[in-house]
Parts: structure tokens; C-alpha cells; sequence
């Protein structure tokens, strides 16, 4: 379950209009979700706030050996108006599930972005800060995200900890996507790294006036998009590459949501394939494998998520008849109106070859958001459950 501060930040870039799923590095999001969710150890509870449109704070202490904390602030220029009390969250916007890819949508034009007044331009670029503290250790970690233009973002991210290189280390990002393709380039001070990676969609371009209406006899509806990514490291002079492709069908499919994705790694002789499929309304399916052409190793990972569903009920007042010829108010009755179904939890299970299988139960009790989860070793006949714990969060 994504933490409060995830949560915010997404809201940033919803009300900014900045597509997250149009990158090199979301390329296989769908069975990172999936497959490769992490499950709570030991007991941490999490108290947030929206404090205010622009500002946002958040509180957690967790019991993991010694007791430990972390305190983070968030500042945006840009007002955000999403729901931040955790009984009212849509829990498909904290729980990380199966990702439909959405219509590629046309960038605003750099024009609509100005803000004249006597002759000058006084418009301001959205900007987010946001800084992490983690007690009683002092590693600090720090946010800087600021929009350029429609088309233009810049993210910097900065780590210090004493048992780091040099007691940290900045990473800078700089996103330019025009809908059609993305492109990123980065550099770390960690190792001196240079990297740039893209990502091209076939098919209609966003930025064309004129789009053709999906074909709803095509057996599959869906995108093709294929990228790449090179870096290199100055101080330790050594580098990588790395391509791949996902398919993925679009909300106008008439047939059953699936995404499948292909990566390569040459130089390290790494292969990995993934597909996903939602394969009832509440029931997502996912799969792994991966390849090592030098050594003739293989991982398999299976995956599955099952939604659980509950009807909204809302309560009336009734008048008796008898209050109706008097004129007056009874003690109402209450009717349930059946409503559209709303979350009440999500189950998530992983097991990989080795019989490694991990679970995790996320929903909503009263006002808490809550995350229970558990790793088990099936080969390990004397103490298979490795750990368990539980998260709390709470938001206002």
C-alpha cells in the first residue's frame, strides 16, 4: 500500500498532467506490483495529515528490533484538493494493483501556460519539496520535482547517510515527454553515472487534431511501445544497456485486459518476460521468467491479486403515515439502497521455484488503512513463516 507521501505525490503529478505510466522505467510497473510487493516486518503505524492544500506531514514509528521513526514534510506550490482522510480514500488509489494503460493524451501547448499582468509574465512553474527523516539513525532523505513546461520536468533526489560513498548521494532527472515518446536523461554522483533512456508508443499520435475511433472489431486493441536505456559510470568506467517492448491493451478493448512485456540486457545476458492478465472483474493473474544466457540460470515467479467487494449502503428517512396525517417528523426508519460496490480489501500472493511464497491483506477498517503480510519458506520444515508483520496508517 502506498504511504501517504506516495500518495500526495501522485496527486501532484494527476493535477499537474503529467502521464507517470509514459516511461522507460514503468515499462514492467504492472508486475513489479504484482510480483514484487514488499510485506511489512514487525509493527509500524503512520499518522498523516493534509494540513492544508500546500502542505503535508507525516508520522511513523515501527518496531523492527529497536524502535525507529521517520518524520516528512511535503511543500507544493500547487494546491492539491485530493481526499486525505484515510476512511474516505479510494483504496484503488493507495493500492497498487494491476495497472490499465490509459489513451495517450494531447500536451498542453506552452502558451496556455503564461500569466501576463502590465506587460509582464508573473506565471510560476508547480513546484514539490518534499524531505524524509529517519530516527534515531539521521539519514535524511530529500525531494526536489519541479515542471518546466508540458512537456518538460525536472526531479532531483538527494540521500545522505554516514554509511554511503562520500556520506550520500544526488541523483538529477530530467523527463521530456511529448505523449508519442519520452525521453529522460539522469546523472548520480554516485559512481559519476550518465544515463539517458526513451520510450516510442506506435500508433496515433497525440499530437495530431485528427485521431481514428478504435476498431472495435480488432481481436486485440491495444499499444506496442518499445524503448532503451544506456548509462555509464566515469569514476568506475563501466556501463550498461538495456532494450525492451510491452504490449498492452487500452480501456476500449472489448475482450480481456492483458499486458505483456519482453527485457534484455545483452551485456549481463539477462532475458525477463512478464504477462499479466485481469482475468474476472476482481482477479488479476501475473507471470515471470527470467533467463541468463551465460550461465543457464532461470527464475519463475508466480503472481495473483483478488479484490474484495462490498455494496455501498445508504440509509433514509421514512415517514409513517401516521406522522404524514399529523404533520410531523417520526423516528426515521432505515432503508438500505443498494449502491455501486466499493473496496474492502485486496488479497496478493507471490511464490517463486525455490517455494519462497509471500501474502499480503490490504484494506480499511473503520478509519485505519491497514497492511498485513507475511513471508513463508516452504523449504524451511522447521520455522517455514520467515516473518510477519503489520502496518497501520492513518491520514486526516
Amino acid at each position: 500500500m502506498l504511504e501517504f507521501m506516495d500518495y500526495v505525490q501522485h496527486a501532484f503529478y494527476n493535477a499537474s498532467h503529467w502521464n507517470i505510466e509514459n516511461s522507460y522505467s514503468q515499462l514492467t510497473a504492472t508486475a513489479r506490483e504484482l510480483l514484487e510487493f514488499e510485506t511489512p516486518r514487525g509493527l509500524r503505524l503512520n499518522l498523516s495529515s493534509l494540513s492544508s492544500p500546500n502542505f503535508a506531514t507525516s508520522y511513523a514509528i515501527g518496531s523492527v528490533g529497536l524502535v525507529d521513526g521517520a518524520l516528512s514534510y511535503l511543500y507544493t506550490s500547487l494546491p492539491l484538493h485530493a481526499t486525505s482522510q484515510s476512511g474516505d480514500i479510494d483504496l484503488h488509489d493507495v493500492i497498487r494493483g494491476y495497472r490499465q494503460i490509459q489513451e495517450l493524451r494531447r500536451q498542453e501547448e506552452s502558451w496556455t501556460w503564461e500569466e501576463w499582468q502590465g506587460g509582464k509574465r508573473i506565471d510560476k512553474r508547480d513546484t514539490l519539496f518534499y524531505g524524509r527523516l529517519y530516527l534515531p539513525a539521521s539519514h535524511l532523505e530529500a525531494l526536489y520535482l519541479r515542471r518546466i513546461s508540458p512537456t518538460q520536468q525536472l526531479r532531483m533526489s538527494a540521500v545522505s547517510n554516514s554509511q554511503l560513498r562520500n556520506g550520500g548521494t544526488i541523483l538529477a532527472l530530467h523527463q521530456y515527454d511529448v505523449g508519442k515518446y519520452s525521453a529522460e536523461t539522469l546523472y548520480s554522483t554516485d559512481g559519476g553515472l550518465i544515463g539517458v533512456r526513451g520510450l516510442y508508443n506506435f500508433g496515433p499520435d497525440p499530437r495530431k487534431e485528427i485521431r481514428e475511433p478504435p476498431r472495435t472489431e480488432d481481436r486485440f486493441y491495444g499499444r506496442f511501445s518499445a524503448g532503451a536505456e544506456m548509462y555509464y559510470g566515469s569514476l568506475n568506467k563501466s556501463g550498461g544497456v538495456s532494450f525492451g517492448g510491452r504490449f498492452a491493451t487500452l480501456p476500449a478493448h472489448k475482450g480481456v485486459p492483458l499486458t505483456a512485456t519482453l527485457t534484455l540486457n545483452p551485456l549481463m545476458g539477462n532475458l525477463s518476460t512478464t504477462y499479466a492478465v485481469k482475468a474476472g472483474k476482481n482477479l488479476a493473474l501475473c507471470s515471470k521468467f527470467d533467463f541468463n544466457v551465460y550461465s543457464y540460470e532461470s527464475d519463475l515467479m508466480l503472481g495473483c491479486e483478488l479484490w474484495r467487494m462490498k455494496a455501498k449502503v445508504q440509509r433514509v428517512r421514512e415517514r409513517s403515515m401516521a406522522a404524514k396525517l399529523e404533520w410531523r417528523l417520526d423516528e426515521p426508519e432505515k432503508v438500505p439502497i443498494p449502491e455501486p460496490e466499493e473496496v474492502a480489501g485486496v488479497l496478493k500472493a507471490r511464490v517463486d521455484q525455490n517455494w519462497k511464497i509471500r501474502l499480503l491483506w490490504e484494506g480499511r477498517v473503520k478509519e485505519l488503512l491497514f497492511t498485513l503480510g507475511s513471508s513463508i519458506d516452504m523449504k524451511r520444515s522447521d520455522q517455514p513463516i520467515r516473518a510477519i508483520g503489520l502496518e497501520i496508517q492513518y491520514s486526516s
